[in-house]
Parts: C-alpha cells; structure tokens; sequence
C-alpha cells in the first residue's frame, strides 16, 4: 500500500542500486530486489499526485576509507561510473538524483557527508530543495534500513519533517544480529512514523 502524497510531501528512494537489490551485487542486501515493485508504486503514486521524488544515489571513488580495502568496514561497492553504482535497471527513476560518496566523502545520509579524515560534516543540497519546496513530510524507502535509509530518516527528523517510513519497501543489511531491531527502534523513538 502507498503513502498519500500532494502538497507538501515528497519521496526519497535511498541507494536502489545494483550492488545492494541485485542478488550478483557487491554488498547485496537479501530482499533487495524484491522492494522495487512497491517503491515503483510509491513513485506513480508521489508523481501523480504532484509530489517531488528525489534518489539517492551511492557514488564512491574506487578508493575511499568507507571501503575495507582502505582501512572502512564495507567492501568496495558503487563506485563511480560502474554497473553496481547504477540504478537497478527495474525501478523506476524520474526525479532528481543526491549523489553520495562523490570524492571520498563518507557517510550515509542523503542529507550529509562527512570528510573522512577531519570528521567534518556538510549539508548535502537535499535538504535545500525541500525546504525551497515547501515540504514538511517525506516518505523514505530503500536499502538499506539499518544504514542509508536509518540514517536519511533521522537527519529528516532532525530538519523537522514529519517522516514516514513503510516497512515493506526496505530492506535491512543485518550485519550484527539485531540491527533491524535497533534501527526501528533508533528512528521509532526519533518520531520516524513506521509502519
């Protein structure tokens, strides 16, 4: 089922990229591919109803500290310009694209990077254009819920949006045993509406 959509709401789809919803990707989350259906309905549903729909979008160097080679905990995974960097080829994509991990920066959300040697952390433009937008609600979906999707929902929250959060379309990486639990949980007591 889709969220309402129309003024003053709009759609983030986090990280629906090769690498993580193909099941040959490089850091595949398990069930990843099996969200697009449902975030493609949420991008008819947002786009009909007028409502901006934004991606992100993972884009790392070929070296960067996120990744294991480097000193990170994830293996090499979206670097720019590959296949796994790109879009699944079955979702559906018709808004504007916040790149993440251009240059080295780290980070997770869509909303902020962080320089990786000083700690320094920058405003990606995403919370910009809804602002100039006039949203006050957004509907997060994506991979993954423990990671980029957590993390994007918190920053919104913290912004001040209402954030909305539908369970079926994200999936959860699951690196330690109970991180889905306490990612809910994390974005659940920051006001992120899940359901």
């Amino acid at each position: 089922m889709t969220a309402r959509y129309g003024p003053g709401i709009a759609l983030l789809v986090v990280d629906v990229q090769n690498d993580f919803a193909d099941p040959a990707g490089s850091l595949y989350v398990a069930g990843g591919e099996e969200i697009i259906e449902g975030v493609n309905a949420e991008v008819a549903a947002a786009v009909a109803a007028g409502s901006p729909v934004f991606y992100s979008q993972d884009w790392h160097p070929a070296r960067t500290p996120h990744f294991v080679t480097d000193g990170g905990v994830w293996p090499p995974h979206c670097v720019a310009g590959t296949a796994g960097a790109g879009f699944h080829p079955d979702l559906v994509v018709t808004g504007e694209v916040i790149r993440k991990g251009v240059d080295g920066a780290d980070g997770y959300s869509a909303f902020s990077v962080r320089d990786p040697a000083s700690g320094h952390r920058s405003a990606t433009v995403l919370g910009e254009r809804l602002a100039r937008l006039g949203v006050s609600t957004l509907v997060v979906v994506g991979l993954a819920g423990d990671h980029c999707v957590r993390e994007s929902a918190l920053d919104a929250r913290l912004l001040g949006l209402t954030v909305l959060l539908p369970l079926a379309q994200t999936r959860f990486v699951n690196l330690h045993p109970g991180d889905e639990d306490r990612a809910v949980e994390a974005m659940r007591d920051a006001g992120v509406l899940v359901g």
